[in-house]
Order: C-alpha cells, then structure tokens, then sequence
C-alpha cells in the first residue's frame, strides 16, 4: 500500500510539474502538442525506471531475508560453541585464581593476627 502511494505521488508531481511547465510557456498549438507527446514519453519512460529500481529494490530485501533465514541458525550455533570452547579454555585459570585469591586472603589474615600483638609489644 506504501509503495503505491509513492508512486502516485511521484506520478503526480511529475505530471503536475510538467503541465505548470507547458502551459506557462507562450506555444502555439502544435508546438504544445508536440512538447506534451514528448514530455509523455518521457514521463512514462521515468516510471519505468522507477518501477524497475522498485522491483530492484523488492528482490533485495527479499534477498537479505532469505539469506539472514538460513545464515542466523549456524551462526548462532557457531558463537556457541566458541563461548563453550571459551568457558573450557578459561577454567583451569579460573581455578588458579580461585586458589591465588584464597591464599592472598589466608596471608592477610595472619598479617592482621600478627600486627595488633607487634602494637601490644611496642608499647
């Protein structure tokens, strides 16, 4: 229904324009004649190509669905599998930091344990 539209409007500013054009140039009868049977000529040859850029335009989208339609599954299935392979490269890292932060935190604890009785002794 768009498209329609559009090109009924096209259609018409096309027309209108040319009529303002033709009838606002002093021409004998003939001579208007003549420029309106050539600016017909012209007018549809015009909606022609836009029909065609229309069409083009149509088979493109088209196009692009389908090919979304069929790629986007292995796509998806692809980043899957990679964000597994991920998550199963990363885990014995994980588990080494896991380890590292414990141990970091045991340190700190006998550093804490340590520090109040060296306050005790100094004073």
């Amino acid at each position: 229904m768009k498209v329609k539209s559009f090109l009924l409007g096209v259609t018409t500013g096309i027309v209108s324009g040319a009529a303002v054009i033709l009838f606002s140039t002093p021409q004998s009868g003939t001579e208007l004649r003549k420029n309106l049977i050539a600016n017909t000529k012209n007018i549809k040859s015009k909606l022609h190509e836009v029909q065609g850029e229309l069409n083009n335009v149509k088979q493109s989208i088209t196009t692009l669905k389908a090919e979304a339609q069929n790629n986007m599954p292995s796509i998806i299935n692809e980043l899957k599998d990679n964000l597994a392979s991920f998550k199963t490269e990363i885990e014995p890292e994980t588990a080494l930091l896991k380890q590292e932060i414990e141990n970091l935190q045991n340190s700190i604890s006998e550093i804490e344990k340590n520090i109040p009785s060296n306050k005790n002794n100094a004073q």
